[in-house]
């Protein structure tokens, strides 16, 4: 990935933690309240495969319409006599509830990702960073948002997503 990108996302992390971190001083107990935990963890097993992923994140709703949050994301594929990749990164995300049951979000997600392939025909490791930029919209239940999301920065061979729309659910407790 171009170094230019790379710090840019940097950068803006860095802004939304500080930024996060300043209403935390300013409003004390009133900043807490309204920090909403979640994530997700996901298990798949079949036939020689495994995937484990875990992904815990954290959302501050600054007003009934808005909220902005961080993520972290590990995850671990395998799939026997073919590859095993490991991948993890952050991710940032902006959500929008024009009404209550209606949620709107932007995420920028930023993945490392280490892969080793030995499939009996070509033996390689390849480490790259992989950048997705999600846009989705979801229906809202109290704390849960059921949903799309479309990576407007998908490329076919990517070697992280199959396929640039993916279902969603978001849960902040």
């Amino acid at each position: 990935m171009k170094s230019g990108v790379h710090n840019f996302l940097t950068k803006s992390a860095i802004i939304i933690i500080l930024f996060s971190f300043n209403l935390g001083l300013a409003q004390d107990s009133d900043f807490w309240s309204r920090v909403r935990f979640g994530g997700s963890f996901g298990l798949a097993f079949g036939n020689g495969y495994t995937d484990v992923t875990i992904a815990p994140g954290a959302l501050y709703e600054i007003n009934d319409y808005v909220g902005v949050g961080l993520g972290l994301q590990g995850t671990y594929v395998n799939q026997r006599r073919y590859y095993s990749s490991f991948i993890y990164g952050a991710s940032a995300i902006t959500v929008f509830n024009p009404i209550p049951q209606v949620q709107l979000s932007a995420e920028v997600e930023q993945l490392r990702v280490n892969l080793d392939v030995d499939d009996g025909f070509s033996d390689y490791t390849r480490d790259f960073w992989n950048t997705a930029l999600f846009l989705g919209a979801g229906y809202r239940m109290e704390n849960v948002t059921i949903g799309l999301r479309y990576n407007v920065l998908f490329k076919e061979n990517d070697f992280v997503y199959s396929d640039a729309l993916m279902p969603f659910i978001r849960v902040y407790f």
